[in-house]
């Protein structure tokens, strides 16, 4: 391949990556308001773009010369693949997932779920239980998705019972004296008390990081020098906490 077919190839691939601003996930910390109106938004467009065979889903089986398979979306997308079922919940009242005051009641009913292993899912239940099966529902999508993509078998284990003592210890920090009260300073300074909402949303992007570094970049990080991914994306990739991270222009 000559010079010039070099930067074609590239321009091409800029091009077939880049997402339409209302697609991009939000960069930089999200008030739970703020982040229920963007999930509500994005998850029903990514959806209809699968279903127009737009987009590849699940976005873990992309090749980064498909649409959207660079490592922004894939990491981006699997994870509101995962989020669609705390969306699909019918009659919908996520102050279950993002009030400080219905906080404890969230979490005993999810302490209380049985684990199951399904990802196509009937709500049969009170709203709080059903939370409860698509929370592990998505859990279960993203550990599906793990395998599809060779994340190494170490990442993958416990994932359901890592999650369950996640939520244990913000059933005890919600338990303490003035845990409500402690909520809007928390928000206000953009720090994240342990609302149901942000515990299942951090989690589900920790794991879908797994996942793209898997399908995009290899088992390893340590081998994508031999692969077709700038060095300094790597790097920011590899210190990112969000996909909007690896959005956000640097300068200097």
């Amino acid at each position: 391949m000559g010079t010039a077919d070099l930067f074609d190839w590239l321009h091409q691939r800029r091009q077939r990556s880049e997402t339409p601003a209302a697609n991009r996930p939000p960069a930089g910390f999200l008030r739970p308001e703020i982040l229920l109106q963007d999930l509500a938004k994005r998850v029903p467009r990514y959806l209809a773009d699968v279903d127009q065979g737009r987009v590849i889903r699940p976005a873990c089986k992309r090749s980064r010369s498909d649409t959207d398979g660079d490592l922004t979306a894939v990491w981006d997308h699997t994870r509101l693949e995962a989020m669609q079922y705390v969306m699909a919940v019918p009659g919908p009242q996520f102050e279950l997932l993002s009030g400080p005051a219905r906080q404890l009641e969230m979490i005993d009913a999810y302490l209380l779920q049985r684990p199951h292993e399904n990802t196509v899912i009937d709500f049969t239940g009170t709203t709080s239980a059903n939370f409860a099966i698509a929370i592990v529902a998505g859990l279960n999508w993203l550990t599906h998705c793990a395998q599809l993509s060779a994340v190494p078998a170490a990442q993958q284990t416990g994932t359901i019972r890592n999650f369950r003592k996640l939520v244990t210890l913000a059933e005890r920090w919600w338990q303490t004296e003035g845990a409500i009260e402690r909520c809007a300073p928390m928000l206000a300074n953009q720090t994240q008390p342990p609302l149901m909402l942000y515990l299942i949303w951090s989690e589900y992007t920790r794991l879908a990081k797994q996942i793209a570094a898997a399908a995009i970049l290899g088992a390893s990080i340590g081998r994508s020098a031999h692969l077709a991914v700038p060095a300094d994306l790597v790097s920011r990739f590899e210190t990112a906490k969000d996909p909007g991270d690896l959005l956000v222009t640097r300068t200097g």
